[in-house]
């Protein structure tokens, strides 16, 4: 912000006294503020990675969109925000945030290991894929929100196509990671309605709602309290892996499930799953601007896509950094980005930077993890806003071609007496 002063004179009044006939023109400082315009840019772009893996008890986005508040602020610091569906989906709830990417899980990975770039879009034509499982009561259920969503939010939601048999979902807890896990018996279903709406109706976009069984109430109880993991996500992810694998476009699951019945220990950050019968908002309104998959190549700088080494900072739970997007950021080649921990965001997993040998800076929470952000855009070391974290600067000898290290300091001689 530029302050600028200017002077100019203050209109005179003719004096009360006889004594004075002609009056002085006064002189009096004004200040006036405004900030330089976007084309007085002179840096580019900061952009910043988000990832809470989804299904493996994450204590902030391990819920039915609780680490949403975090990538607000987050939003609200980058200049870009690349996130996935787990961060921002909130059941009946979402957030527009212009800055944000809604990249679903198995292309960030790709993105990360540097063979996909994220091609952003005004808007996207999304298809619904509808199981074949789902009860009548229920289908109409989810329709009657994406007419709601064309009618009230504007969103491209162009048609929709029930699978031709039920998918069959199937959902269990991993004995051995402990993180929520599944499958569905019929994937050929949902390929051959996916492909369908991508041939024919030339969708840009893909949401899915599979039918998912109602039995597991223990697992399902915990989760309403605010406990243990989301037994439901793992298998989700599953789905939209498939079909963003099979056809390199965004996608995002909302499951269908019966009405549960009313809690009354209902903990705050999974109440935005008790607002509706779906799941389905918050999915159609990230699909409808979610950036394009590119095949990283010449053509896709062309059409300026952001890449792996555009991303400055990525933040990940203390011990959930072995996903391969993790991995790929932190053992990258190119530009490496800077890798930051959150110890308050435990999850079920072992997995933290000290037990993989990843260089990251680890901050107590996600106050300090945005702090630290700010102060990496700024061009800032991070330490130096900590007591005593700046050391003295070390001596660097210099190496000669023939590989035996030589000091840079040279001797002094004195002087024979």
């Amino acid at each position: 912000m530029v302050v600028q002063l200017s002077r100019r004179p203050l209109p005179s009044f003719a004096a009360q006294t006889p004594f004075i006939t002609k009056s002085r023109p006064s002189i009096k400082t004004s200040v006036s503020c405004f900030a330089f315009s976007h084309s007085m840019k002179v840096k580019r772009d900061y952009t910043s990675v988000m990832i809470v893996p989804t299904g493996i008890g994450a204590a902030i986005g391990g819920y039915a969109g609780d680490a949403l508040p975090v990538a607000r602020a987050l939003s609200s610091v980058v200049d870009c925000l690349i996130t996935h569906p787990n961060v921002l989906n909130a059941a009946m709830l979402y957030w527009p945030m212009p800055n944000a990417l809604y990249v679903e899980g198995y292309a960030l990975d790709r993105f990360a290991e540097g063979l996909w770039g994220l091609q952003p879009v005004h808007q996207n034509r999304v298809g619904l894929v509808l199981d074949a499982g789902i009860e009548e009561d229920l289908r109409l259920r989810h329709l009657q929100v994406a007419d709601a969503a064309r009618a009230s939010l504007g969103l491209p939601v162009v048609e929709y196509v029930v699978t031709d048999t039920p998918l069959e979902v199937e959902m269990w807890v991993d004995p051995n990671s402990r993180q929520s896990t599944g499958r569905i018996k019929r994937p050929d279903s949902l390929l051959r309605a996916v492909r369908t709406l991508v041939n024919q109706t030339r969708v840009d976009a893909i949401a899915v709602v599979g039918r998912f069984p109602d039995d597991d109430v223990q697992e399902t109880d915990d989760y309403r309290q605010g406990m243990g993991i989301d037994i439901l996500a793992g298998v989700e992810a599953i789905i939209s892996h498939l079909v963003v694998r099979e056809f390199h476009i965004p996608c995002a699951h909302a499951p269908a499930l019966s009405s549960p019945p009313l809690c009354l220990s209902l903990s705050p950050k999974s109440a935005a799953e008790e607002l509706g019968y779906t799941f389905l908002p918050c999915v159609l309104a990230g699909l409808s601007n979610a950036p394009q998959y590119v095949v990283n190549n010449s053509e896709s700088l062309e059409k300026g896509c952001i890449l792996a080494s555009d991303v400055d900072s990525v933040i990940l739970p203390i011990n959930a950094c072995a996903g391969d997007g993790a991995i790929a950021f932190a053992r990258s080649n190119r530009k490496k980005p800077l890798i930051i921990a959150v110890e308050e965001n435990e999850t079920v997993l072992n997995d933290t930077p000290d037990n993989l040998g990843i260089g990251a800076v680890k901050v107590s929470n996600y106050w300090e993890a945005i702090g630290v952000i700010a102060a990496h855009k700024a061009g800032v070391n991070p330490h130096s806003l900590r007591r005593n974290r700046i050391k003295n600067l070390r001596h660097a000898p210099l190496v000669p071609a023939n590989g035996y290290a030589v000091s840079s300091i040279r001797p002094i001689i004195q002087a024979k007496k």
